[in-house]
């Protein structure tokens, strides 16, 4: 499982949009992504990384059969590509904005 600064670092890249459309601008925009959370995070953790293992996403929209908007963060494990989806999430506790 990533510690809190890799899911911080895979949270933020798998949630920014982005208009690369080659594997080199995709690698060129999870650096700069890495980069920035990692320096973001410095105040509040010490020798914070990114997982090598598992990439997240953060999933919003509103939950089927109810009014309310709904969260689920993503994890899948990039050797065996196997996905999981973490319990719902309130709007209030975690919510992304697509522009």
């Amino acid at each position: 499982m990533p510690r809190p600064a890799s899911a911080l670092f895979l949270f933020l890249a798998a949630a920014v949009p982005a208009s690369a459309s080659s594997d080199d601008a995709w690698q060129e925009f999870a650096k700069e992504v890495g980069d920035k959370c990692l320096e973001a995070a410095a105040p509040m953790l010490e020798g914070a990384r990114g997982s090598e293992r598992f990439g997240l996403a953060v999933l919003s929209g509103k939950a089927k059969g109810a009014e309310a908007t709904v969260s689920y963060v993503c994890v899948m494990d990039k050797q065996t590509r196997a996905v999981e989806l973490g319990s719902e999430l309130p709007a209030e506790t975690l919510g992304v904005t697509i522009p």
